[in-house]
């Protein structure tokens, strides 16, 4: 199947019509299918935005942070390897990465975590760090 065709005409759908919540559905389905995990949550998440009570949305969002959660726990680490290489390759979390606020909070996970749990209250900077670890650039324990 062609993937990325997909995802590139339901990425138009979502243009011409933003409100549109099954786009936003298929388009985190695409996305999770294309291990984009981090994509396919900020998907499903928009669709929810739009529509709280959307089934697909809710589905989808359910199912994409369980293989998050999951598949961290029962990968091999050559997998997570892949994983990590997949996410890396993204625009959006190459910027995340070379954030220098961003890469301070990370450094004061191992050095001082106060002041890491003390940024993880920011919105932005939670968001930030979760789509790390939903891309599998940045692991948990």
């Amino acid at each position: 199947m062609d993937f990325n065709g997909a995802k590139m005409h339901i990425e138009e759908a979502v243009h011409i019509d933003p409100k549109y919540t099954k786009a936003w559905a298929r388009k985190g389905d695409i996305e999770m299918v294309m291990k984009e995990n981090h994509k396919a949550l900020d998907s499903y998440k928009a669709g929810l935005a739009i529509d709280p009570d959307n089934a697909a949305c809710k589905e989808g969002l359910r199912k994409c942070t369980a293989q998050i959660n999951y598949g961290a726990a029962t990968m091999t680490e050559e997998e997570k390897q892949e994983r990590a290489q997949h996410g890396l390759a993204d625009p959006e979390i190459q910027a995340i990465i070379q954030d220098p606020v961003v890469q301070q909070v990370l450094r004061d996970f191992n050095e001082n975590p106060n002041a890491a749990n003390q940024a993880m209250n920011n919105p932005s900077m939670r968001a930030k760090i979760e789509k790390l670890i939903a891309a599998g650039v940045l692991q948990t324990a």
